[in-house]
């Protein structure tokens, strides 16, 4: 509770209560002490193009990496770039890591982390930024390939929380990896380039769709429907072949031998993943936001990666990692909850020469981290599932969640006050316009980050991103000012000592 110095009194009287509120306590100062401007409204033109230009990197980021594989690959060009060494080769070599060093480790491919030595004994603690980078999204099926009624398709499965009538009709392109049995892999990313072929799932049309639109959204289109159509020209063949079954998906899979020298079979070791054709773009008439697939959670990935490339030697070790499976619950051995992480950060403190059984305990326990995840920008055409007091607003910047969850906070990091108040205090001093935030209205629904599985190492986590419109969506919407004051904040947070 807070102190209040009134003595001589066992109650003390709801006056004298307001009245030391507003002398002492400034978020208690009113409408404006609580109250986050729009971040366009006070910058300046130096700091307009400034915003500008950071998210004209970033368009093209997430234009060209549509996948957690993309994305990891694009990071680790960077970071090589930018003077980082592989953690295995300095491990191979026998080497040490001090003070400046820059090193990264790659899992599966598809996680990233990136580590720059600070001044400070590591068992001080860790400043931490972790994304995760994959999206919601259809993966094909490993035999999918078939065909009905002339027309050719490939079955998928989709990932993650989408809403499958938002999927219908859409340019949509195909990433991804296949895999052959001779150890040899083919990238594919076919739908992007001009000239490039897109895919669609098709619906039906208005003119017969009165049982389908009697039906709730959730049962409109049906998720073993969500074939992408691939073909509908045949094989063209000669002799006694010319009567051949399936000549729509004989003429694909030789277009695939033709094109990625893969067979049918190939299929059962490939990693396909389909996605809306097309570059992000400029959003309104001012050009204000951005239009894009994957913001959550590139939107933060991408200003994470920036920052950690851009910082100069901290004090205590700054980290940056990007995470794939957080939409369907950080499982597996390239998410959040595999031991890629402490892993890497034991093998961190060996080459550093602490080496003490508890070193990698106290490291992690004493480490701060910013869990780098979208919040749910208020959007006034739904208003009734926001609190408008608790909401965040695009064009407000950098969004500090609490806690997240559902159902009473079930699932979610709850944030220390204590925390709160050393990051709002690292903001204010770096000059970082944020806002915080809740998750919609209290019995509207939820959802949950990587946050809490950091937690469990008790160190000190908060959720912290940009706001984001149509979450989930195909194409989802930021505001670049956002963006901007979300790279802002990250740099801010891998300086605090």
């Amino acid at each position: 509770m807070l102190p209040l110095p009134l003595s001589g009194r066992t109650c003390t009287p709801l006056s004298d209560m307001a009245q030391y509120l507003t002398d002492n306590v400034s978020i208690f100062d009113g409408k404006e002490a609580m109250e986050r401007p729009n971040a366009w409204s006070a910058a300046s033109e130096e700091e307009r193009r400034a915003i500008t230009s950071f998210c004209e990197g970033y368009k093209a980021y997430i234009s060209e990496n549509k996948t957690e594989r993309e994305c990891c690959a694009a990071g680790v060009k960077l970071a090589r770039e930018a003077g980082y060494r592989r953690l295995e080769d300095v491990i191979s070599e026998g080497g040490t890591l001090k003070a400046g060093d820059k090193v990264y480790a790659v899992n599966h491919g598809k996680t990233l982390l990136l580590l720059q030595m600070g001044t400070a004994p590591l068992e001080e603690g860790l400043n931490i930024l972790g994304a995760h980078i994959d999206s919601p999204r259809l993966d094909i099926k490993q035999n999918p390939l078939e065909e009905k009624n002339g027309l050719a398709y490939l079955d998928t499965h989709y990932y993650g929380g989408i809403k499958k009538y938002q999927w219908v009709a859409l340019p949509l392109a195909l990433h991804g990896v296949i895999c052959r049995k001779d150890g040899t892999t083919v990238k594919v990313a076919l739908g992007e380039a001009a000239d490039d072929p897109v895919f669609c799932v098709s619906d039906i049309l208005i003119h017969l769709a009165k049982d389908q639109m009697a039906k709730t959204a959730a049962d409109a289109v049906e998720g073993e429907l969500l074939d992408l159509l691939v073909g509908n020209e045949p094989l063209k063949v000669e002799g006694d072949d010319k009567d051949q079954k399936d000549p729509v998906k004989a003429h694909v899979l030789s277009l695939l031998k033709s094109s990625y020298g893969i067979e049918e079979e190939d299929f059962l070791s490939a990693e396909l993943e389909v996605v809306p054709a097309g570059p992000a773009r400029d959003l309104g008439l001012d050009r204000s936001m951005i239009l894009g697939y994957g913001q959550d959670d590139r939107v933060c990935a991408y200003p994470s990666l920036m920052a950690q490339l851009q910082n100069e030697t901290p004090a205590r070790t700054a980290v940056t990692l990007l995470v794939d499976k957080e939409e369907i619950g950080s499982v597996g051995a390239t998410g959040m909850t595999s031991r890629f992480f402490e892993n890497t950060i034991a093998e961190v403190l060996a080459l550093a020469g602490e080496t003490s059984p508890l070193a990698l305990r106290r490291c992690l326990a004493r480490s701060r981290m910013l869990s780098s995840d979208v919040s749910a920008g208020f959007d006034p055409l739904y208003a009734s599932v926001f609190e408008p007091k608790n909401s965040c607003y695009l064009s407000h910047g950098l969004t500090f969640n609490k806690y997240t969850g559902s159902r009473g906070k079930g699932g979610s990091n709850d944030a220390d006050a204590e925390y709160l108040a050393q990051v709002r205090r690292a903001m204010d001093e770096a000059d970082v316009r944020w806002q915080t935030a809740e998750l919609g209205r209290v019995d509207a629904g939820g959802g949950g980050t990587i946050a809490y599985i950091l937690a469990e190492y008790d160190m000190d986590v908060v959720d912290c991103g940009v706001p984001v419109l149509s979450m989930h969506a195909p194409w989802e919407a930021t505001s670049k000012a956002d963006i901007h004051e979300a790279y802002k904040g990250y740099c801010a947070f891998l300086k605090m000592a």
